[in-house]
């Protein structure tokens, strides 16, 4: 009797450890399909909504200068920004939702509202993720969990 429980045990321990095993498996199979993720494409001209630090600090750049179309253009490998009056530009690197963008080149001429490049060089070393919203609006976010950048897809005019 005493042997028959003792096969009984060991056989259920076998089979509870080739369970456990199982789910190590699928566990890995999960980490493996969270790596193939695709990267965001957000190619193309992006007008630049708002430039958030806080729920009190921000810098809205069409109500800065009205009359000026302030946007982002990003390629494959290259972003570009024009504000009112000077523009920035520099690599990009996408890798699924996470981006880098590299230090590059700003032009520096004196402007009379220079609150959206204040704002831009202040976060742009910051930026590490992107969020898209029907792919029409894209939020570039800081490592600073309060800070970010709102994005609207610039409309293609057909002539």
């Amino acid at each position: 009797m005493k042997i028959k429980f003792m096969a009984g045990l060991f056989i259920a321990s076998i089979m509870a450890s080739c369970t456990g095993n199982k789910s190590a498996n699928n566990q890995m199979t999960d980490k493996n399909a969270l790596q193939e993720v695709t990267d965001v494409n957000i190619n193309g001209q992006w007008y630049i909504e708002n430039i958030v630090f806080n729920d009190s600090t921000y810098v809205r750049p069409s109500e800065e200068v009205p009359d000026a179309r302030q946007y982002f253009v990003f390629t494959d490998s290259t972003y570009s920004i024009m504000t009112n009056c000077n523009s920035i530009c520099g690599s990009v690197t996408i890798i699924g939702d996470s981006i880098k963008l590299g230090d590059g080149m700003m032009t520096e001429m004196a402007c009379d509202n220079m609150a959206t490049e204040d704002a831009l060089r202040k976060i742009l070393p910051n930026i590490a993720t992107i969020d898209v919203e029907n792919d029409s609006i894209v939020r570039l976010n800081s490592n600073q969990s309060s800070e970010y950048i709102v994005l609207r897809k610039a409309k293609i005019e057909i002539k």
